[in-house]
């Protein structure tokens, strides 16, 4: 059965919306997509919801008005500001020593259980990296293994719930209920990571306008993740600083003449702040120097987080950058420099079916790794945002609110709020109490454990600010 999904890439410089088919084989397809400036946020987090949730609206209804369709599920991204990670582990005898879905689940059920997460942090993305069997370690998947005993060891992504309730209010207020949160740099990594990379161990960084998030995959999933509160929207604030021009000069200039190795004496004449009319000449050589500063200084920081990681000896593939930050000339070549000469690759989002010229472009990987997340294309366990099991086989089944929206393409903003639905839950179809407990069945469902396990004191592994 064809599953259509929207995913909403809530960034801090542009909200970007993509509607796409699943269809039965398997293929992911994009109906249509829109494009938003964001309003409302601040380094990856909402700190206005009204003004977000218009951005999001926006975005929305350009992408239905280009699909023409409605959409099943909802799969959104959040910033890796104010995330925290943990690693766990948990272990279950197997009785009839046969390994199905069912053992694996209570396997990572028991290391989330086991988990020591802060009252005021909520679950993401429980992650298994290692399975072992018994006594034999490494095992890539225990699925149809028998054994009588198996351990999991999981990389737990948890973020404030504070922070995920206003996202929630926000998308809400859009008229959008929310199936599947995820990590903006997750996504961007299924968005761009190959096969090769993923066996070989990588470290994936999107730097985007005002954030730089970090993942490093290593063995089968996630093991590390890092932030850093710095993106493109800082070299706009350096250059308009440095040459005393308006930001929105100083985006034109980074957009057009955006370089790190241009050694060109040639002038170009720019407006001044606060003198209308008023103008000035400025070396590009200049502006090249600004640029460099801001992106070398960026890149170290980035390195020094890869080399506390203490996963820098097992990223064989070496580093993909992505993010609309790449695109300066001459980012490769210095960035290479800087992490000691390891494998640098500039990625764009991987070739899908339907894929617009406007998103072949490295700032739209998460958004792209967001449709694909919610057609299947995910690690081969994980106990997502909701607490369920999802695994590389599994029926992806409609969302259990149906998310059926209007086209507003001949409504202006007023009319939008007024009849902008404030749930999508009207007009549900619901299941037979059979049917439920075959979709329990189908997804695993275990009890969820209970949260709030120790007070202590949380130590951050290697944030950034």
């Amino acid at each position: 059965m064809s599953t259509t999904i929207l995913g909403i890439d809530i960034g801090s410089t542009k909200i970007c919306a993509i509607i796409a088919q699943k269809s039965d084989d398997g293929d992911i397809k994009i109906l249509g997509a829109g494009i938003a400036k964001s309003q409302g946020l601040k380094k990856g987090i909402i700190t206005n919801i009204d003004l977000a949730s218009k951005s999001i609206r926006n975005a929305l209804n350009d992408a239905k008005r280009v699909a023409g369709t409605q959409y099943e599920r909802v799969i959104v991204s959040i910033s890796g500001a104010y995330t925290k990670s943990v690693d766990s582990s948990g272990i279950v005898n197997i009785p009839n020593r046969d390994i199905g879905i069912k053992e694996i689940n209570r396997a990572m059920q028991m290391a989330d259980h086991n988990a020591n997460i802060p009252n005021e942090y909520e679950k993401l993305h429980v992650l298994p990296y290692n399975f072992k069997v018994d006594d034999q370690e490494f095992i890539e998947d225990p699925l149809g293994m028998n054994g009588a005993r198996l351990e999991v060891q999981v990389h737990i992504i948890t973020a404030q719930k504070s922070s995920l309730s206003n996202l929630r209010k926000a998308v809400k207020s859009a008229g959008v209920e929310i199936d599947n949160i995820v990590l903006n740099c997750y996504a961007s990594a299924i968005a761009v990571l190959n096969h090769d990379e993923r066996e070989l161990g990588v470290a994936v960084i999107d730097m985007g306008g005002a954030t730089c998030n970090v993942m490093i995959h290593a063995g089968n999933s996630m093991r590390f993740n890092d932030y850093l509160g710095v993106g493109s929207l800082n070299i706009t604030n350096d250059l308009s600083t440095a040459l005393h021009t308006p930001l929105g000069a100083a985006e034109e200039i980074k957009i057009n003449y955006g370089s790190l190795k241009n050694n060109s004496n040639e002038l170009i004449e720019l407006p001044v702040i606060g003198d209308d009319g008023s103008t000035h000449e400025v070396s590009l050589n200049i502006v090249s120097n600004v640029i460099y500063v801001r992106v070398e200084e960026t890149l170290m920081i980035l390195a020094k987080a890869l080399e506390d990681s203490s996963f820098k000896e097992q990223i064989g593939a070496g580093v993909v950058l992505t993010g609309g930050m790449t695109k300066l000339d001459g980012i490769r070549e210095l960035a290479s420099a800087i992490f000691d000469n390891v494998p640098i690759r500039i990625a764009k989002p991987r070739e899908i079916d339907g894929l617009f010229e406007t998103l072949r472009d490295p700032s739209y990987s998460t958004a792209i790794g967001l449709v694909l997340y919610g057609g299947g294309q995910f690690t081969p366990y994980e106990i997502d945002s909701n607490k369920k099991l999802r695994y590389k086989e599994e029926t992806i089944e409609p969302s259990r609110h149906h998310h059926q929206e209007k086209l507003f393409d001949d409504m202006d903003d007023d009319e939008m709020e007024e009849n902008e639905p404030t749930t999508s839950n009207t007009n549900v179809k619901l299941p037979t109490d059979n049917a439920k407990e075959k979709l329990k069945d189908l997804a695993n469902i275990q009890e969820e454990h209970s949260e709030g396990f120790g007070a202590k004191l949380w130590n951050r592994l290697t944030q950034l600010f």
